[in-house]
């Protein structure tokens, strides 16, 4: 008998991203698409795997990500793809690797995903023209970070943009749409956007809503005044009628660990009037540049690199300082430019912030940092281990929507998200049993358990537990994504 499927998924149980209760069935494969969600009888794929109780799920989508450097440098992707993750999202926080050209070093945070010599891309199709030439594993879709366009075209970044420098940084992000990004991020919380007026973040915001793009942002404040940067997001978003979506949605520092039971109710209310989304990582610790600031409000600081003390990577901020004989500030100036891992939420935020209906799933990872949060290599099986199985937050088939078809919808990647006939084959194999995030603060880049595949594009390129050399991920730009939905309405 002739095959008739390139690959065929045999007695999983199926959860298919819609939230819809699992249910068992075979999956096949034939070029890039799903071609068969039934029960197919043996023969039929060139390649056939028994995967009996096993789950069967569409590829997970990391929604917050800062891999826009590790697609080129690391296309093999081991970090996510060992989670289950299909498609990332770059750009986020206001930082993206292009469109800028660099001679000297990039001004934190800029520095977290690169330095001058990985800021070469002049425009950014040249970026995407990049990942088209030397492909990843995984797809990636790519926002505009307004803080590398300020960066680009501001001669004094601790200052608002004059009108000649926001008609430059319009234009640069105008072509940027052209060549295919999905929207703007902000992140005015950090010195280069700083001093930005919400208007000039909105004069950009109002070019992604008029392609149909979207707008992310990590806010100006995440501590005491915080409900104020929710209403200056919603305001930026409103006027750009563009799409809203929190970046990893948290109220920061003990005094404020309460404080998502009013900014909750106030993102469900917008949503009532224009479209708004969030995500949240699964862990009580951020994880940034190194600021004395912030280390100050921190209930134990974690060095992730340093480029001026290397070997301080991975310890304890006070015990460094004590080292030292200095105090934790001064140990933060000796220590820069650096990076570090800040314990400052509470574990019940964390919870509310996952059960909130609306909430989707992001790493925010770096993936450059010496010692890097161990939310970059665990935080899709932390969820589906320890916050569903574990902890019980909510179902499996929850869990795994928060992960695909939310986020497929919420930055319209079109035939990604759902495990249906003719959808795109991002598909991913689990042991709902087994899964487990093994990263931790102590070793922080150790592989999840209980992920046993992951397919992209109808390529397998994870399989037990190592990368297969696969890498059929492609760069997905706004246009060739408006158009497949376009067809499919």
């Amino acid at each position: 008998m002739q095959t008739q499927f390139d690959i065929v998924l045999h007695n999983g149980r199926v959860i298919d991203g819609s939230g819809a209760p699992a249910a068992p069935s075979d999956v096949a494969v034939a070029g890039d698409r799903i071609a068969a969600i039934d029960r197919i009888p043996a023969g039929r794929g060139a390649i056939e795997l028994d995967i009996a109780g096993k789950t069967v799920a569409p590829g997970f989508i990391d929604v917050h990500t800062h891999d826009d450097r590790a697609l080129l440098a690391t296309p093999e992707m081991p970090a996510k793809a060992s989670q289950g993750v299909a498609t990332v999202i770059t750009g986020n926080c206001g930082v993206s690797l292009a469109p800028l050209t660099l001679d000297g070093a990039p001004p934190p945070p800029l520095d977290l995903i690169g330095d001058a010599d990985w800021y070469r891309f002049e425009r950014f199709g040249d970026y995407l023209d990049a990942l088209d030439a030397n492909p990843p594993a995984l797809n990636a879709a790519c926002l505009i970070g307004h803080s590398t366009l300020r960066v680009g075209a501001v001669a004094d970044l601790d200052r608002p943009a004059t009108d000649a420098e926001l008609v430059e940084m319009r234009e640069r992000f105008r072509l940027a749409l052209e060549d295919g990004a999905i929207g703007l991020s902000s992140g005015t919380f950090y010195p280069p956007a700083a001093a930005a007026p919400t208007e000039e973040v909105a004069a950009l915001a109002e070019l992604a809503g008029e392609v149909g793009g979207v707008y992310t942002t990590h806010m100006r404040d995440e501590t005491d005044n915080v409900m104020e940067s929710l209403e200056e997001s919603f305001e930026i978003a409103r006027h750009g009628e563009v799409p809203l979506i929190i970046s990893h949605h948290k109220v920061a520092g003990r005094a404020n660990h309460g404080r998502t039971r009013e900014t909750l109710p106030r993102i469900l209310e917008e949503m009532g009037r224009h479209p708004v989304g969030l995500d949240v990582y699964p862990y009580i610790a951020a994880s940034s540049i190194l600021s004395a600031e912030r280390a100050a409000v921190s209930e134990r600081v974690l060095v992730a690199w340093s480029q001026s003390v290397p070997e301080a990577a991975g310890r304890d901020l006070a015990e460094i300082a004590g080292d030292w004989g200095v105090s934790e500030a001064e140990a933060v100036e000796r220590l820069l430019p650096a990076g570090g891992v800040y314990f400052l939420m509470d574990e019940k935020v964390v919870r509310r912030v996952l059960q909130f209906p609306h909430t989707m799933v992001g790493s925010d990872g770096l993936p450059h940092d010496s010692h890097p949060h161990p939310r970059l290599w665990g935080t899709f099986p932390r969820v589906l281990g320890h916050y569903v199985r574990d902890v019980g937050l909510f179902t499996l088939e929850e869990a795994v929507r928060r992960m695909t078809s939310l986020p497929a919808e919420r930055f319209g990647l079109s035939g990604r998200g759902r495990l249906a006939r003719g959808a795109y084959a991002d598909i991913v194999v689990f042991d709902s049993e087994a899964i487990a995030d093994r990263a931790t603060f102590e070793e922080p880049t150790t592989p999840a358990a209980g992920i046993e595949l992951l397919i992209v594009n109808g390529e397998i390129v994870w399989r037990d537990g190592a990368a297969t050399g696969a890498r059929p991920g492609r760069a997905l730009r706004r246009q060739s994504l408006q158009r497949e939905r376009d067809t499919a309405d």
